[in-house]
């Protein structure tokens, strides 16, 4: 059982140092700082404390700063990315989440500095190695983005 893991499967809070063994991602690619809650197989809530020292700002928009739609995508499938290897239990084995397919993106409301994002992702269906996943950002209750996503989960690249 890992750490912060009732019997049921449900975890959290998850911190930065465990998101960090989940994903690869690194600064400014990784999108998620923290875990509020998962339930392994089912649905994770993780956040984004976005900052206006983000590096995308500077030019997303001058004057008017708002985080691009492709990077609040991203960061759902981030936070469902930590959800399939949790719930696969393959933190530490080098396996990557590809994407595959994205569907239905609605953005709602502008994501600027200062906004905590809450990612909520849910899994749709799991077969083997392929997840769908249906993901929502919200900024304090309200909808900010929304999508469905398949992602695939294999090894690196060989060289």
């Amino acid at each position: 059982m890992a750490d912060g893991e009732n019997t049921d499967g449900a975890m959290g809070p998850v911190d930065i140092r465990r998101i960090l063994t989940l994903l690869p991602h690194r600064y400014p690619m990784l999108l998620v700082d923290r875990v509020e809650s998962m339930v392994k197989d089912t649905s994770i809530h993780a956040v984004k404390a976005v900052t206006i020292n983000e590096p995308f700002f500077q030019g997303h928009f001058p004057g008017r700063p708002i985080m691009p739609g492709v990077l609040i995508v991203e960061a759902l499938a981030q936070a469902g990315g930590v959800l399939a290897i949790e719930s696969l239990g393959l933190a530490g084995t080098g396996k990557l989440v590809y994407f595959m397919a994205i569907d239905g993106v609605k953005f709602r409301k502008p994501v600027e500095p200062g906004c905590l994002l809450d990612l909520h992702v849910a899994i749709v269906q799991a077969k083997r190695n392929i997840c769908k996943f249906e993901g929502k950002a919200m900024l304090n209750g309200a909808l900010a983005a929304e999508c469905q996503f398949t992602a695939m989960i294999a090894d690196p690249p060989g060289d």
